[in-house]
């Protein structure tokens, strides 16, 4: 929920609310006027944290220190989601077996530390007309890094590229 979706103290403006106390306990329906003086005489806010519900849920509370704590949620959820890379490979048709074991053992690198790879063959000039020897280049990456891939978007033409996309295996 963001904080800026949270009206305090003033900002409510229903006549009556249900009623959280600081520890928890349900108060009840109580009007929002004797809430917010309520709220005032322990020197904490009254925050609505459910105003979709009928009457509105308020809880007593140190707002400053929700906001705290919801930031530090926030960004401790962030820390520990995974960032995936698109690592890309690229060669042309015309490609030596030497150079193709080379970038075929970048790619089971990239794969196994986690990241996508897409390989990407390069036509120049006359070679668009041979779309078919960038196929077999594909394929041949495929077999020797075969079992440790999963393809998450099959070889196709965009434009002058004609390129696949890998991502590791999940193992079980």
């Amino acid at each position: 929920m963001a904080d800026k979706d949270l009206r305090i103290n003033e900002q409510i403006r229903v006549r009556e609310v249900r009623l959280i106390s600081d520890d928890g306990e349900q108060q009840g329906i109580v009007p929002t006027l004797e809430a917010l003086r309520m709220a005032k005489e322990q020197g904490l806010d009254l925050v609505e944290v459910a105003p979709q519900a009928a009457p509105p849920v308020c809880k007593i509370l140190d707002y400053g220190k929700f906001k705290f704590e919801n930031e530090k949620k926030v960004r401790d959820s962030k820390k520990k989601q995974k960032l995936l890379k698109l690592k890309e490979i690229r060669m042309q048709p015309k490609i030596d077996d030497h150079d193709l074991d080379f970038k075929s053992k970048h790619v089971r690198e990239f794969l196994a530390e986690g990241n996508k790879v897409k390989v990407t063959v390069r036509f120049r000039g006359r070679e668009l007309a041979h779309t078919e020897l960038g196929l077999d280049v594909l394929k041949d990456v495929l077999k020797r890094i075969e079992g440790e891939y999963v393809m998450d978007k099959p070889p196709s033409m965009e434009g002058r590229f004609m390129s696949m996309v890998l991502s590791q295996k999940v193992k079980k």
